[in-house]
């Protein structure tokens, strides 16, 4: 099952994604599920499960505004650099531990929506990510039940605004600008793909490829992200992590490659789907 979040003349909504179609669960399943984060706790997808069955779409794919897949996680944890060949690009030291940092919700947006280059930037990069969302409430998580966790998988551009990022030694405003990130298509759930799949992810710029890397090559494994973040804070169903971006971030080339008003980035993770936002100035 594919899920996604969306907004329709009728208000925001979430759904199946069917063939051609989503089949909208909201308005199938009543208030006990209000959108995607609330079908992920107790029997929400097993309830699910049972109104697909002979269901017809309600819309075309185009015909709905994409929210980010979760629009009101808990926490969006961020994982920097996680690929050893982003570590070197920016001559980072290595550490025995990941380093972490926090989005907020207001800095994301959804598929074939745009990302806002804020107008006081010059410098935003792109930067295609893995997204896992948290299937169960769990702190303190060993690693080997790690993938028990996982509610599914999503694509994810960290866009970063690389002169207010790197103005101090803290990532923050770089990281919380709005609509500066992108979460979607939608959510892909283990029966599209094991919770323990190898995943390749590829970021294109206007058509042009400039990432490509796959899960292995993480420095920090999906079960250790989860089992260190979780030894410092409860997560959630609904939570979010997303897990480093690979090397050929723009910033880093010669000449740097920052994305602009027009331009069109995807971020396709195989098995899962393509991420397409163009970029607007705010």
């Amino acid at each position: 099952m594919k899920l996604a979040s969306y907004f329709t003349s009728c208000g925001a909504s979430f759904g199946a994604v069917e063939g051609g179609g989503l089949i909208d669960l909201r308005a199938r399943l009543g208030r006990a599920y209000p959108d995607l984060k609330s079908l992920l706790v107790g029997d929400g997808l097993d309830a699910a499960q049972r109104v697909l069955r002979g269901a017809v779409a309600d819309f075309r794919l185009d015909e709905v505004v994409y929210l980010p897949v979760v629009p009101n996680p808990g926490k969006i944890v961020c994982v920097g650099l996680n690929y050893e060949e982003h570590r070197l690009e920016g001559n980072r030291p290595k550490t025995v531990d990941p380093a972490l940092f926090l989005r907020l919700p207001e800095s994301q947006t959804g598929h074939l929506r745009p990302l806002v280059r804020p107008a006081e930037s010059v410098q935003f990069d792109y930067e295609g990510e893995i997204a896992l969302v948290v299937g169960r409430r769990g702190r303190r998580i060993p690693e080997a039940r790690a993938y028990e966790y996982v509610a599914g998988y999503s694509c994810y551009n960290d866009g970063s605004v690389r002169d207010w990022q790197l103005a101090t030694s803290q990532w923050t405003p770089g990281k919380n600008f709005p609509s500066t990130g992108a979460f979607g298509p939608w959510l892909a759930l283990p029966d599209e793909l094991p919770a323990d799949a190898t995943l390749e992810i590829v970021t294109r710029l206007n058509g042009q490829e400039v990432q490509r890397a796959t899960t292995d090559m993480m420095i920090f494994s999906i079960p250790k992200l989860i089992s260190f973040i979780s030894s410092f804070t409860t997560l959630e169903p609904g939570d979010v992590i997303v897990t480093g971006t690979p090397g050929g971030v723009g910033m880093r080339r010669d000449p740097p490659l920052f994305m602009k008003e027009g331009d069109s980035v995807e971020v396709e993770v195989r098995g899962v789907g393509t991420l397409v936002n163009t970029v607007a100035s705010g």
